[in-house]
C-alpha cells in the first residue's frame, strides 16, 4: 500500500475518532446547552428561573429526556461538520502556500480560521434546527421532529434563507473569541515567564533551553483567557439564539437583524438578565475545555519543538 493512501486511511480513521469523542462530549453536556437556549431566548415557562432551578424544573415539567431535546440534530451535525473543516482546511492550506505564498505558521493559522467558519456556513441549518426543537416545551410543539422542521421553516420563513437566520452574529463572533482568547493566554503567559520565575516548570529533556509555565499555571491561565473571550462574545451568542428561533419567539420580529436584536434585548430585559443571560453556564461549559485546551496547545509546542 503507497503511502498517500495510508494517510488518507489514518486521517479518515482520525475523522471518524473525532467525530464519535465529539458527539459523546456534545451529549454530556447537551442538558446544559438546552437550558442555557431556554433562558437565552426568554422561554415563558422558564425565563423566571436561575440556571440551576431550569435543571431541575425541566425534568419535573418534560421528563428526564426533556433535557436533551435537539441533541439529535447536534449529532447528526457533528459528522459532516468534522469533514467539511478538515477537506476545507487542505484546500486552503494550499490555496494560501500556492497562491500568496503566505507558509509556515501563519498560512496554518489563517487555513484553520477560514475551514472553520466553512464548516459552520454549511452545517449551520442543522444548529437552527437544534435551536428550534431545544426551545420547544412539551404539549407545545411547533415541530414534531427534524424532519418537520426542515420542512416547516424552508415552507414558511423564506425557503433557504430561513435556515440562515442569526449567521451573522455567529461568523462576527467567531473573530472576537479566538482573537481574545489567544491574546489574553499569550499576555499572561508572557507575564509569567518574565516576572514570576516561582510559576516556571521544567522543560522537556530533548527541549532544555525553553521557558515552560507549571502545568497548573498554564491550566489557569487558559481559563481566564477562555472566560474573558466567553464575556466579551456572548452578547453575540444571545443575538444569534434569538434569531435562529425566528418565528418560534412572540417577539420575533424585533429580532430580524444583528443591531435590531441587540437593541431589542437590552430595552426589554437588561444587561444581567437579558445580554448576558446564561452566562454562567457558558462558563461551566467552555473554561476547563479552553484551560485544556490551551495546555496541550502548550504541551504540543514543546514537544514537537515549535516554541
Amino acid at each position: 500500500i503507497s503511502l498517500p493512501i495510508q494517510m488518507r486511511g489514518l486521517e479518515k480513521a482520525i475523522l471518524w475518532i473525532e467525530s464519535v469523542a465529539g458527539c459523546c462530549a456534545k451529549s454530556t453536556i447537551a442538558p446544559l446547552d438546552r437550558v442555557k437556549i431556554l433562558l437565552q431566548a426568554q422561554n415563558p415557562h422558564y425565563k423566571h428561573l436561575g440556571v440551576f432551578a431550569t435543571l431541575k424544573a425541566v425534568p419535573k415539567k418534560e421528563g428526564f429526556l426533556g433535557l436533551y431535546k435537539g441533541n439529535g440534530a447536534m449529532m447528526i451535525r457533528i459528522f459532516p461538520y468534522g469533514a467539511i473543516q478538515f477537506m476545507a482546511f487542505d484546500h486552503y492550506r494550499k490555496f494560501f502556500n500556492t497562491q500568496l505564498g503566505i507558509s509556515g505558521h501563519v498560512h496554518r493559522l489563517m487555513a484553520g480560521s477560514m475551514a472553520g467558519m466553512t464548516a459552520v456556513i454549511f452545517t449551520y441549518p442543522l444548529d437552527v434546527i437544534r435551536a428550534r426543537l431545544a426551545f420547544q416545551v412539551t404539549g407545545e410543539h411547533r415541530y414534531t421532529g427534524i424532519r418537520n422542521a426542515f420542512q416547516t421553516i424552508y415552507l414558511k420563513e423564506g425557503g433557504i434563507s430561513g435556515f440562515y437566520r442569526g449567521l451573522t452574529p455567529t461568523i462576527i463572533g467567531m473573530a472576537p473569541y479566538a482573537g481574545f482568547s489567544f491574546f489574553t493566554f499569550g499576555t499572561l503567559k508572557t507575564l509569567g515567564l518574565s516576572h514570576f520565575p516561582e510559576l516556571l516548570g521544567k522543560p522537556s529533556l530533548d527541549n532544555p533551553d525553553v521557558l515552560v509555565l507549571k502545568t497548573h499555571v498554564n491550566l489557569m491561565c487558559g481559563g481566564v483567557a477562555g472566560a474573558i473571550a466567553q464575556t466579551i462574545s456572548y452578547p453575540l451568542d444571545v443575538a444569534r439564539r434569538r434569531m435562529q428561533l425566528g418565528a418560534s419567539l412572540p417577539d420575533f420580529d424585533k429580532c430580524c437583524s444583528l443591531t435590531k436584536t441587540l437593541k431589542h434585548v437590552y430595552t426589554q430585559y437588561g444587561v444581567k438578565k437579558g445580554l448576558y443571560r446564561g452566562l454562567s453556564l457558558n462558563y461551566i461549559r467552555c473554561i476547563p475545555s479552553q484551560a485544556v485546551a490551551f495546555t496541550t496547545y502548550e504541551f504540543m509546542k514543546q514537544v514537537l519543538h515549535l516554541n
